[in-house]
C-alpha cells in the first residue's frame, strides 16, 4: 500500500500547521461521514479535548441534499496540534450551518479548516468561528467556500474574530471565495484584535477583579456561538469545557 506523502508547508491547506506533531501520527484516519438527506436536519457538537501533548486531526465530509440542513458546533481546545477539517457539499436548497471555537495557550497549533462546496442552486451557508489565544499558542482558520457555474442564488458568508490575550500568540484568518457564478451573495470578515482596556476598566471599577473582568468578557465574545444547539445538555457541556479552557488560560 502507498503512503500519502507528509504535507509540507508549501500546501496552502498547512501553510500554519505544525508539521513536526503531524509526522507522528501520519497519515490520519479516514474522514466522518456526516449526511443530512433530502429535507432533514442534522445537527453534531464536536469537542476535540485532546491532552496537551497529543496531536489531533479529525476529518470530516459533510454531504447536505436538497432541501435539507447540517449544522456543526466545534470546540477545539485541546492537543499541541488539534485540527479540524470538515469539506462540506451542499445541494439545491441545502443550508451548511458551522459555530467554530478555539481556544488555546502555551505552544499550542489550533485549526479550523473549512471547504463548502455549492454545486446546486439555491443554497445557503454560514460560518462564524472565534478563537482566543494565549501564550505562544497559534490559531488557524482556513475556509474556503466554492461556487460552481450553475450554482445561482446562493447566499454564503464567514465570520472569523481572534481575540489574543498576549502579544506572542498568533491567529491567522484566511477566508476565502471561489465564484463561477453570477447571481449570487457572499461575504466574508475577518478581525483580530485584544480585550477592550475601557470595557475592563469598567468592570473592575464596579468591583470584579481583572481575572474576573476577562473571562466576562472572553464568555461573551465566544458564547454566542453556542446558543443555537438545541440539546440543553449538549449546549451545557461544550460551555462547561469551553468556560474551563478560558480558566486555565487567564
Amino acid at each position: 500500500m502507498t503512503l500519502l506523502a507528509l504535507p509540507t508547508r508549501r500546501d496552502e491547506a498547512w501553510r500554519y500547521s505544525d508539521i513536526d506533531a503531524l509526522a507522528g501520527i501520519w497519515p490520519v484516519p479516514p474522514a466522518e461521514v456526516i449526511r443530512a438527506l433530502p429535507g432533514e436536519e442534522v445537527a453534531r457538537v464536536i469537542v476535540q479535548d485532546a491532552p496537551i501533548g497529543e496531536t489531533v486531526v479529525r476529518d470530516f465530509t459533510v454531504i447536505v441534499d436538497k432541501g435539507a440542513r447540517a449544522t456543526l458546533h466545534i470546540l477545539n481546545i485541546g492537543g499541541r496540534l488539534g485540527r479540524v477539517t470538515v469539506d462540506v457539499t451542499v445541494h439545491e436548497g441545502g443550508h451548511f450551518e458551522l459555530g467554530g471555537v478555539m481556544l488555546g495557550g502555551g505552544d499550542q497549533t489550533l485549526e479550523i479548516v473549512t471547504n463548502v462546496n455549492h454545486v446546486e442552486p439555491n443554497g445557503t451557508s454560514n460560518q462564524v468561528v472565534r478563537s482566543v489565544l494565549g501564550g505562544k499558542a497559534t490559531g488557524n482558520y482556513l475556509g474556503r467556500v466554492g461556487i460552481v457555474r450553475d450554482a445561482q442564488k446562493i447566499d454564503a458568508a464567514q465570520s472569523v474574530k481572534a481575540m489574543l490575550l498576549t502579544r506572542t500568540a498568533t491567529a491567522n484568518a484566511k477566508p476565502e471565495l471561489e465564484i463561477f457564478a453570477d447571481d449570487v451573495k457572499c461575504a466574508h470578515g475577518a478581525t483580530v484584535g485584544e480585550l477592550d482596556a475601557m470595557a475592563l476598566f469598567y468592570l473592575q471599577s464596579r468591583g470584579l477583579s481583572p481575572a474576573e473582568a476577562k473571562t466576562l468578557l472572553l464568555r461573551a465574545f465566544v458564547g454566542s456561538v453556542f446558543d443555537d444547539i438545541a440539546d440543553d445538555a449538549e449546549r451545557e457541556r461544550v460551555e462547561a469545557a469551553a468556560q474551563a479552557a478560558l480558566g486555565r488560560m487567564l
